[in-house]
């Protein structure tokens, strides 16, 4: 399980590198590796699974998001910067393996599961979330759970905002399916897990952006959901391309925590775009007339964390 922590919960993470790297002389835990696994390819239905209560307007946030990632509208968004365009970092670890049987990715909207009955309650488990994310086809997709405000879940705002991982597929033995999980800051941490929309707890303080899309707790989601879906493609299984020990991987959108336009430092997430009508700050555009604020993510060519201007 690879969990994803935004903010200065990465200090911790990057402190637990170091320590490891001088007491396992075994392993290189200083640079971004690929370490011989499988990286997702085909075609891939994102589903999504929603616990608890989500308007319909917060569920087009992310709805459309997702969409904008499928390769099949990329030709549709002519204006740039796009979501397509920030997820071309993503496509260079696939071009990046020397590999001539390689498979390229494709990400399409899949189903959608709505449990706004809390059928597991409030209060959520590791397990629970397995158990959900299992809902979904296991099938050539990625199954994200989606948990709402109300709805507490183990370790999260205490070390993490969401997480990725596998389950158990009902299908053929040895069977694995790949899944994320990603919850609603807004009302338990937003500090945490939904800067730079709101002042963070610790550190540098300065004024919080305007969420684009006018939800802090949803557009926070939306950045996690990013960070994790760059993480799936590239390491599904835990054997792909990270940096540091298995058990505390830095993941192609981890190792950029923070990191949102050229020139960003503690405190400042860098030079953004403004939405001239709403203030809102973003970054990328995306379908439905969509404005995102999305996290760089680590270029496996240049060895550095990429901003798209």
């Amino acid at each position: 399980m690879a969990s994803f922590v935004m903010g200065y919960f990465l200090l911790f993470a990057v402190a637990f590198v170091c320590l490891d790297a001088r007491t396992d002389k075994t392993q290189d835990y200083t640079s971004f590796q690929y370490h011989k696994g499988a990286l997702l390819t085909g075609d891939v239905s994102i589903n999504l699974i929603w616990y608890g209560k989500f308007k319909p307007s917060q569920r087009a946030i992310v709805t459309d998001f997702v969409a904008s990632l499928s390769s099949s509208r990329r030709s549709t968004m002519a204006q740039n910067p796009s979501v397509a365009t920030w997820w071309k970092t993503v496509e260079k670890y696939y071009q990046f393996r020397k590999m001539t049987t390689t498979r390229g990715l494709s990400l399409s909207l899949g189903e959608q599961i709505l449990d706004q009955g809390y059928s597991m309650g409030k209060s959520l488990t590791e397990k629970n979330l397995k158990d959900l994310a299992a809902k979904g086809g296991q099938s050539y997709a990625v199954n994200v759970v989606l948990t709402s405000a109300d709805v507490t879940v183990q370790g999260f705002c205490m070390n993490r905002c969401g997480s990725h991982g596998t389950g158990s597929g009902s299908g053929k033995k040895g069977s694995r399916f790949a899944y994320i999980w990603v919850g609603n800051s807004e009302t338990q941490c937003p500090g945490q897990c939904a800067w730079p929309f709101h002042a963070p707890v610790y550190g540098p303080q300065s004024p919080p952006l305007v969420a684009p899309n006018n939800d802090v707790g949803l557009d926070g989601m939306v950045i996690n959901l990013a960070s994790l879906m760059a993480a799936t493609a590239t390491n599904p299984f835990g054997d792909g391309y990270y940096q540091g020990p298995k058990t505390a991987p830095l993941e192609a959108g981890s190792a950029c925590t923070g990191v949102y336009g050229k020139g960003s430092y503690p405190g400042y997430a860098g030079e953004l775009l403004v939405d001239a009508t709403t203030g809102g700050s973003y970054n990328v555009k995306g379908l439905n007339g969509r404005k995102y604020l999305l996290p760089a993510l680590f270029d496996p060519k240049t060895d550095s964390c990429s901003t798209l201007f």
